[in-house]
């Protein structure tokens, strides 16, 4: 019960690494605040209830994370329903494909609004708490191609550089409140982000792997709660951790 009694707003909680981080922070004992969009109540109910299942708290607010009255609802439903906001998990993202000279600028924009904008709005909502209690962390997640690009998908290995620039940065402004920040930056993971992705894509991508297959959401889930926990992640900042099967070694 590492993060027992702790708040977590989690975004893109509604499926792949976001809902993945959900239930192992819920294991852990956090009590959660979702942004989930695009799925039916149903759904929805269901992901509630297997959280439940921890003995947690969730609240779900629903909307596109790109639009600052969404952000601003989600910031202020955390702090009406807990009183604090401990973790900001930043999952919300999309990825499509298009050689660059092909690339329109709907699709270029569309990439930058969901992969990056999103991160910069929660963060800017969230930190105001985090800096008056003088502690948080918070958790963005890149991708291994915002440090080595991708072919044919520029626009998101802009967006993931991007947010590693974003958080390296925050890190520095927010240290002096207490607060963290670091990245999540993981290679191909089985998701269904990655089924979406063209089969040359795949095999490509996992003859480049070290160890020759995809993630799976369960393998990069523990390294945001290992961020997220005391003393664990005390003392990480501004890093950029990689569960990304050898794509990228530093």
């Amino acid at each position: 019960m590492k993060l027992k009694g702790k708040v977590a707003i989690i975004t893109g909680a509604g499926q792949g690494i976001g809902l993945g981080i959900a239930t192992a922070y819920a294991k852990e004992g956090a009590n959660l605040s979702l942004n989930i969009y695009g799925k039916g109540q149903e759904e929805i109910d269901s992901i509630v209830t297997e959280l439940k299942k921890y003995n947690v708290d969730v609240i779900v607010t629903e909307g596109d994370i790109t639009k600052e009255s969404t952000v601003k609802d989600l910031v202020d439903k955390t702090i009406e329903g807990y009183g604090t906001i401990d973790i900001l998990v930043n999952s919300a993202g999309i990825v499509t494909e298009s050689l660059i000279q092909n690339m329109t600028v709907e699709m270029w924009d569309r990439m930058i609004e969901i992969d990056l904008k999103s991160v910069f709005l929660t963060t800017r909502n969230v930190v105001p708490s985090m800096i008056e209690q003088r502690s948080g962390r918070i958790i963005n997640i890149a991708s291994q191609l915002g440090q080595k690009g991708g072919v044919e998908l520029s626009h998101y290995a802009a967006a993931k550089a991007g947010v590693i620039g974003f958080t390296k940065s925050i890190a520095l402004e927010l240290g002096q409140y207490g607060i963290t920040a670091n990245c999540i930056a993981p290679g191909p993971i089985e998701t269904e982000l990655i089924e979406g992705m063209s089969e040359s894509f795949k095999i490509r991508k996992k003859e480049e792997l070290a160890i020759p297959r995809f993630g799976r959401v369960e393998e990069v889930a523990p390294t945001a709660v290992f961020l997220a926990s005391e003393p664990d992640g005390n003392i990480y900042t501004g890093q950029t951790l990689g569960p990304n099967s050898g794509d990228v070694m530093l």
